[in-house]
């Protein structure tokens, strides 16, 4: 039986390493990173990505996978279920960072399988939810960026106090209904960040813009 952690980041500019101590953190141990770095999670299906295949051809009955959370796996819902319940069909156990969720196709309990599915097809569609949300916030950010450079508004403010990552994790982990308070200490950014993205998202993606951190 072997163990692997399954990394995804989205984009060039962000970094797989966070993904990797945050499970060791949580007490995790592996036998195999395998990642996919600037791979869309809503366009780029599971199995066609570089490390999805690889994984894919590893795989073995009695494996666990270990992923932050399913939206490592994609942002697409029709994508993730089936990839998690092709992974079930196999043997293969999967396991998240956050939340410490188990999917184990093992089970032949008809209201355990329910429970499972459910909670399946939930994480699903929050992530493919959150994608969407995420994508026109970032519009809505970049026309406000805009507008404010047509109307010679060039004055920045204060560097904001999160990046891109940061960012989408706290969207994550706002849609899971974690407390901005446990955010903040999950992710290392000021509470009250958390509070703004919060109330503002579109407004956030507008100051990383500004920035040109975005």
């Amino acid at each position: 039986m072997h163990t692997f952690l399954y990394a995804r980041v989205s984009t060039t500019d962000q970094t797989i390493a966070h993904q990797r101590v945050q499970a060791e953190a949580a007490g995790f141990r592996f036998d195999e990173v395998i990642e996919d770095a600037g791979v869309s999670g809503v366009t780029t299906k599971f199995k066609d990505r570089k490390g999805g295949g690889k994984l894919l051809d590893k795989l073995r009955r009695g494996d666990v996978l270990v992923v932050r959370w399913v939206d490592r796996l994609g942002r697409n819902y029709d994508d993730v279920t089936e990839t998690i319940r092709m992974l079930m069909q196999r043997g293969v156990v999967i396991r998240t960072i956050i939340n410490g969720m188990t999917f184990d196709g093992s089970t032949k309990d008809p209201i355990q399988m329910a429970v499972r599915d459910a909670l399946i097809a939930f994480m699903a569609a929050t992530a493919q939810a959150q994608a969407e949300a995420t994508k026109e916030a970032q519009k809505a950010g970049i026309k406000a960026a805009r507008e404010a450079e047509d109307s010679a508004m060039r004055y920045r403010g204060r560097k904001p106090t999160f990046d891109v990552e940061q960012l989408h994790r706290t969207h994550e982990l706002l849609s899971l209904g974690m407390s901005p308070s446990a955010i903040a200490a999950e992710i290392g950014i000021p509470r009250a960040t958390v509070y703004r993205i919060k109330e503002d998202p579109a407004k956030a993606v507008a100051l990383l813009q500004t920035w040109g951190i975005a």
